[in-house]
């Protein structure tokens, strides 16, 4: 191949990692923001779909919600956030809840009917939340049965004959005298 000046050499083309869902705006939110956020979103839109009485709109803004909010979290917030969606809105619906009923009865009733209608827009926000993770490349830490256990606690078939469940062998007051 011949290269003339001012030219350069063609080259093939690169090999790259799978694509990341990454967002390419600037803001970044922290495990707490997003589950802030998202608290927030849920108590505001359950307050305006209690005092207009469209129930719909507190469910589709949770699930626009949970993908925005999963989409714009860190990497390293990924694990709260996806196990906490359906807590945020039940506690924003408790909180909401609370404010336009008259009274505890008619509050508590109100969050059992809300959790009821909206069950289908928890499900779907959930999933969502978790499949956006996963194509951010959140990855859950599955632990393999019979592998390892952290250090500190006490494996299955750790206690012997010598040991008791509350003094396993080889503490202070296990089964040898000596303490070993």
């Amino acid at each position: 191949m011949t290269q003339t000046r001012g030219q350069t050499p063609a080259r093939a083309p690169d090999r790259k990692a799978a694509p990341r869902l990454e967002p390419r705006a600037s803001v970044r939110l922290t495990g707490r923001g997003a589950l802030a956020a998202l608290f927030v979103l849920c108590f505001f839109t359950q307050l305006i779909a209690d005092w207009t009485g469209w129930g719909t709109l507190a469910g589709a803004a949770f699930v626009c919600g949970c993908g925005a909010v999963t989409y714009y979290t860190r990497t390293s917030g990924l694990r709260s956030v996806v196990v906490a969606p359906p807590l945020m809105f039940f506690a924003g619906a408790t909180c909401a809840e609370l404010i336009t009923a008259p009274g505890t009865f008619l509050a508590a009733e109100g969050i059992l009917v809300t959790l009821g209608t909206t069950a289908p827009w928890l499900y779907t926000g959930t999933a969502l939340t978790v499949v956006v993770a996963i194509g951010r490349g959140y990855r859950p830490a599955f632990r393999r049965p019979g592998g390892s256990y952290p250090r500190g606690s006490f494996s299955p078939g750790s206690f012997s004959r010598g040991g008791s469940a509350r003094y396993p062998e080889g503490s202070a007051r296990g089964g040898r005298p000596d303490g070993r």
